[in-house]
């Protein structure tokens, strides 16, 4: 992943050409051409990219408990017989 940056509007990694450094009240941050382009469209545009952000969004947090959820089901488990 050295030849990425973290987008901090789309919360993905994209290759360093697709990148643009943007600075904010925090700091420098890098957000995406394609996240900046979608800004400049009209609002029905916006809006479904929006959407589809947080589609993917939603999809990465889901399946982040999934995974962290059935780690936790395995650790009960391993207690219960263990007696612990």
């Amino acid at each position: 992943m050295a030849d990425t940056l973290f987008c901090y509007h789309c919360r993905m990694h994209h290759p360093k050409e697709e990148m643009r450094s943007i600075m904010t009240k925090a700091g420098k941050r890098y957000r995406c051409k394609k996240s900046i382009e979608a800004t400049k469209k009209g609002r029905e545009e916006r809006d479904a990219y929006g959407r589809e952000v947080t589609a993917m969004n939603r999809a990465e947090a889901q399946s982040r408990a999934r995974i962290l959820a059935s780690s936790m089901g395995a650790a009960a488990a391993a207690a219960t017989t263990t007696g612990t």
